[in-house]
């Protein structure tokens, strides 16, 4: 133990015990000492530790577009900017995209709409890609496909460059559309895509159009080849020289069931950003294209179709048992598609 010296004369030497304080002190002294070279410690190995990971870290660059200061900041979200891997927009990288569908019912419009919208410099829209019952099996393989088209590398005749500013198709309500409608309006809300629904007012002249292309996929009359379009009068005035017999027991059920279907696919994709179109007001006012163009945002184009219509004129010359079809809807709901409608 610590011992104190002390002298009090010549020939007198007393030896003194420490202090107990004087012990506890020193004790406390050295076990600060110690805690505190400890923490200095771990802040030097702290600092190697750190300074060894930062060499091995990698740096990632994200590229963001620029967008133009002059659009609207609300349409940012319908703007996009694909990185297609089928080839490189080069120059065109920082022209922004905007995504579409065209939603339908077949023989109701679709194709001639399409050919009209595909006749403006800047759009592609790339047909009936859901035709294929493979791309519409379940919904991932359809997730796939929009995947695909909507970043320019679904390759058609109707894409055009690079520079295309609306990417689009059309989707018939029976091919796989009405079967997942929570999945693709989440995926068309998500991604910035613009629905144009493109329907018939008139059920009963959809259902002529129908049979009648129905009875061509067998009869091929044009030159033993089936065309559900045609491009000039001559073929137009052929293909209507066949008048389809309608079923009067179901025609009630079949237009109720084609309102139906038509009323659902709204209910359905009521929660997307979209327009509503009737193949009527297309055929009686061409201002609904400069509309359609509005609503994509595209710069106002003169737009035109090659094809020709099939059936004109007044639906008692393309039903072959028009009488029973007159008497059954005289008098219903269904009474108004009876008279001439453009």
């Amino acid at each position: 133990m610590a011992e104190t010296i002390v002298f009090f004369n010549k020939d007198v030497l007393i030896i003194k015990p420490a202090t107990k304080s004087s012990v506890m002190l020193r004790l406390i002294v050295l076990v600060f000492s110690m805690v505190f070279g400890v923490y200095i410690c771990s802040i030097c190995l702290k600092q190697i530790s750190m300074q060894t990971k930062n060499k091995f870290v990698d740096i990632e660059v994200i590229e963001r577009p620029c967008y133009n200061t002059l659009v609207d900041r609300s349409q940012i979200p319908f703007l996009h900017y694909p990185n297609p891997k089928t080839f490189d927009r080069s120059e065109c990288a920082g022209n922004p995209v905007r995504l579409f569908a065209i939603l339908s019912m077949q023989r109701s419009g679709s194709g001639w709409f399409e050919t009209l919208l595909n006749s403006h410099i800047n759009v592609s829209s790339n047909g009936e890609i859901f035709g294929s019952k493979i791309r519409r099996s379940n919904i991932s393989s359809i997730i796939r496909t929009l995947d695909s088209v909507y970043n320019l590398d679904w390759l058609t005749s109707s894409s055009k460059n690079e520079c295309s500013a609306a990417i689009g198709f059309k989707w018939m309500l029976n091919q796989g559309l009405m079967e997942h409608p929570n999945e693709i309006v989440d995926y068309f809300n998500y991604n910035g895509v613009s629905v144009i629904f493109l329907l018939r007012r008139n059920m009963l002249r959809r259902l002529v159009s129908v049979l009648a292309n129905s009875y061509d996929k067998n009869a091929k009359v044009l030159n033993g080849v089936h065309v559900s379009h045609v491009h000039s009068h001559e073929e137009a005035s052929t293909l209507s020289k066949y008048k389809p017999t309608i079923n009067i027991a179901s025609l009630s059920l079949d237009l109720r069931e084609m309102e139906e279907t038509a009323m659902k696919a709204l209910e359905y994709f009521n929660g997307t950003r979209h327009m509503i179109l009737y193949y009527e007001d297309l055929i009686k006012k061409p201002s609904k294209l400069i509309e359609v163009q509005d609503f994509l945002k595209l710069p106002r184009m003169k737009l035109t179709s090659q094809q020709v219509k099939i059936h004109k004129g007044s639906l008692s010359k393309h039903i072959k048992n028009w009488d029973d079809v007159n008497k059954t809807l005289y008098g219903t709901s269904y009474a108004k598609f009876l008279e001439a409608d453009y």
